[in-house]
C-alpha cells in the first residue's frame, strides 16, 4: 500500500468514518464568525474539542498550524489547507491563491492537505492548473488531498445556484476527475428553479436521493459534507443520519461543533458518533 493510501486510511480507524474539525473559517469567513461565539477566536478552542471529542482530523491554515503545533501534535492529525481567500471581493469570478507549501505540510507532520477549487469560476483554467500542480507535488511525497469543491461564480449563479444539485452534482465529479483523494461537498438543496440545466429543472427528489447521486458523481472517491451555518440539534442530526444512509464517508462540520462552548460541542459530537455506530 502507498503511504498516500495509509494515511487516508488513517482517517478511518476510529469510526470507519471521517470526522474532521474544519477551522479555516476565520480567513474565508472573517471575524463574523465569532461574534455570537467569542471564545472561538482562540484555536485552543478547538484543539481542546478535537482532542476530547477524539476527531480524526482538524482542518487549519498555515499561521495556526504553525503555532499551535506543540498543542495537537501527537494527538490530532492535521490537514494543512495550502490555498484561502478571504471573502471579501466578490464571488463572481473567485479564484484561492496558495498560501502554504507541501514543504509546510511536511514539516507539520500533517496527515492530508487541503485545497479549494471553485467549480465554475470565470477563473476556473488557473485553478486547475493551479491544483494539478499542487496534486502532483504531495502525491510524490505520499500527502492525500482533500478537495474543498466549491461550486461559484456567476455562471454558477445564472443556472440555478452554488447549492442546486446540479451544482454540487458537478463538483464532486470534476474534483473525482482531477485527481482527489477525498472530496468535501456541501449538502445540496432539492428546491425547484427555472434557471436549472433542463434534466434538473423538473427533478423531483427527496434529499437522501440527491445526496445518492452526488456521493455517486464522486466516482468512488470518499466524500466528506460541511455543516454549513449553525443548525439545532434536530436538524443537524437528521443531516449526519440523511448523509451516512446516503454513502458518505464522513463529516467536516465546523460552526455547528466549534461555535458550541467545550462540552456542548463534545455532546454533540457524541450523538455524532451515535449515529455512526448504530448505522454500522
Amino acid at each position: 500500500m502507498e503511504p498516500k493510501e495509509v494515511k487516508l486510511n488513517a482517517l478511518f480507524k476510529r469510526h470507519g468514518k471521517a470526522l474532521i474539525l474544519p477551522y479555516d473559517q476565520g480567513l474565508e469567513h472573517g471575524p463574523v464568525d465569532f461574534f455570537n461565539a467569542p471564545f472561538a477566536q482562540d484555536p485552543m478552542h478547538i484543539i481542546e474539542i478535537a482532542k476530547k471529542g477524539q476527531y480524526d482530523a482538524m482542518a487549519m491554515h498555515i499561521g495556526n498550524a504553525r503555532r499551535y503545533f506543540k498543542d495537537y501534535y501527537g494527538e490530532v492529525p492535521l490537514v494543512l489547507k495550502v490555498n484561502g481567500k478571504t471573502n471579501i471581493p466578490s464571488d463572481e469570478e473567485p479564484l484561492s491563491p496558495i498560501t502554504a507549501s507541501i514543504e509546510d505540510a511536511l514539516s507539520l507532520s500533517a496527515i492530508a492537505i487541503g485545497y479549494t477549487l471553485y467549480v465554475g469560476s470565470p477563473r476556473q483554467d488557473e485553478d486547475i492548473e493551479q491544483f494539478a500542480q499542487i496534486r502532483e507535488e504531495a502525491h510524490k511525497f505520499g500527502l492525500p488531498i482533500i478537495v474543498w469543491s466549491y461550486p461559484r461564480g456567476r455562471d454558477i449563479n445564472e443556472k440555478g445556484g452554488k447549492d442546486s444539485l446540479y451544482a454540487i452534482e458537478y463538483a464532486a465529479r470534476t474534483a473525482a476527475e482531477l485527481g482527489a483523494d477525498m472530496i468535501k461537498l456541501n449538502i445540496p438543496s432539492t428546491k425547484k428553479n427555472p434557471n436549472l440545466p433542463s434534466f434538473y429543472r423538473d427533478l423531483e427528489i427527496s434529499l437522501e436521493d440527491a445526496v445518492k447521486r452526488v456521493v455517486a458523481a464522486a466516482c468512488g472517491v470518499p466524500v466528506i459534507f460541511a455543516g454549513g451555518g449553525m443548525m439545532s440539534d434536530e436538524e443537524l442530526l437528521d443531516k449526519v443520519r440523511i448523509c451516512f444512509k446516503s454513502g458518505a464517508s464522513g463529516l467536516i462540520f465546523g460552526r455547528n461543533i466549534w461555535q458550541r462552548p467545550l462540552d456542548k460541542a463534545i455532546e454533540i459530537t457524541d450523538k455524532i458518533k451515535g449515529i455512526i455506530k448504530e448505522l454500522k
